[in-house]
């Protein structure tokens, strides 16, 4: 043991040793980086679970691996489940992903919150309808973070000035709807929720309908349109126009002609449906990859009363989801217009539609398509 004195010249002399100052820490990187290979986030696909329905996203991990990367972490560590869209500009954008906004008590801050994790990631993907985007601190690309924007319409000024990271492969519908909805200053009335987010592998793409059937197949299906007036049967002819019967049998199936109307009615000549943009709802993009341009396949069958036959533009290749029913004989369309099927049961139905009171062309009240039932024989 040492003496007292000594003790004291020793704590005397470490007192007065210079000190070597503490290395700092290095500063933490705010940043997210990833660890996951490009294997790990190639071909995955987000499924929203919403209040309102359901939004699948194909992930572009070619195009912005970072974000992807984080947005897959996020998305199974469950940082989305409860929040909401908390920003609406009607036919534009819908907003969403804010973690403060699954607090209701939080409303005052929605928009504030999750950012500032991720470094803009330039890319080619344009801010067309149906990409997702990340949100941005305004005046700082630097700023991005678990928000993101689902774009309802086409938004060209948005191109090079956020990270495109997803497009919507189904349910634009659903955001178009949400983008609808009553706000106040962009803000929704009321709270329009994403449940859930689950990530999945793409799936597969479903088979095409009625390609490959037989002629002789095709011929053992009858459509049944169903109108605000009543069920018109229809008979087919595969054997005289099975281009036609194949895209009026994809269209009916996948539901294209529901909600459409009876657009033109002009007596002793023809009613016509299927017009588009006659449509309540827009198509989904199962549905919109089925209606494309016909080359005519013009037959000898005579126009006449019954007879069901594809509307087109000047263009004889122009037809694609329109037709018409023949209300009394027409040589004029004969050979101009492919026939590609006849009413065979619901004439007296046909007959109410032909009397409806017209303005013009137009039927004064609505004849609605409320769908079309194949049934085969």
């Amino acid at each position: 043991m040492l003496p007292l004195l000594l003790l004291l010249v020793a704590l005397s002399a470490q007192a007065t040793r210079p000190q070597r100052p503490a290395v700092p820490a290095p500063p933490r990187d705010p940043f997210f980086t990833s660890t996951m290979t490009p294997d790990e986030i190639r071909g995955k696909q987000a499924v929203l679970e919403t209040s309102d329905g359901t939004i699948v996203l194909d992930l572009l991990a070619d195009a912005a691996p970072n974000h992807v990367a984080y947005f897959i972490t996020q998305a199974r560590a469950g940082a989305y489940d409860g929040t909401v869209f908390h920003r609406l500009i009607a036919m534009g954008i819908i907003q969403g992903g804010d973690p403060l906004s699954k607090d209701p008590a939080q409303a005052a801050k929605y928009g504030t919150g999750g950012l500032g994790r991720l470094r803009f990631e330039p890319n080619a993907e344009k801010h067309t309808r149906g990409a997702v985007s990340a949100v941005q601190v305004p005046g700082n690309r630097d700023s991005a973070g678990n928000q993101f924007f689902i774009v309802v319409t086409d938004q060209a000024a948005l191109d090079g000035q956020y990270t495109v990271f997803a497009r919507v492969a189904d349910g634009i519908n659903v955001a178009q709807k949400i983008s609808t909805m009553p706000a106040t200053n962009a803000v929704p009335a009321t709270r329009i929720e994403i449940r859930r987010v689950t990530i999945r592998d793409t799936p597969a793409p479903a088979p095409e309908p009625f390609v490959s059937e037989s002629v002789q197949e095709l011929s053992s299906y009858r459509a049944v349109i169903s109108t605000s007036m009543g069920d018109i049967t229809l008979e087919l002819f595969p054997d005289r126009a099975p281009n036609h019967v194949r895209q009026f049998l994809r269209l009916a199936s996948s539901g294209v002609y529901d909600g459409t109307s009876v657009h033109r009615v002009v007596k002793g000549f023809v009613a016509q449906t299927g017009h588009l943009p006659t449509r309540r709802e827009p198509l989904n993009e199962r549905q919109q990859g089925f209606v494309r341009n016909l080359q005519p396949e013009f037959n000898p069958t005579p126009h006449e009363r019954g007879i069901v036959s594809m509307a087109r533009l000047d263009d004889p290749a122009s037809a694609s989801s329109s037709f018409f029913i023949v209300l009394g004989r027409s040589p004029a369309l004969d050979n101009q217009y492919t026939v590609f099927g006849r009413v065979v049961g619901g004439l007296d139905v046909l007959e109410k539609i032909e009397g409806a009171p017209l303005n013009g062309e137009a039927p004064v009240t609505r004849i609605e398509v409320t769908g079309v039932k194949l049934v085969r024989q």
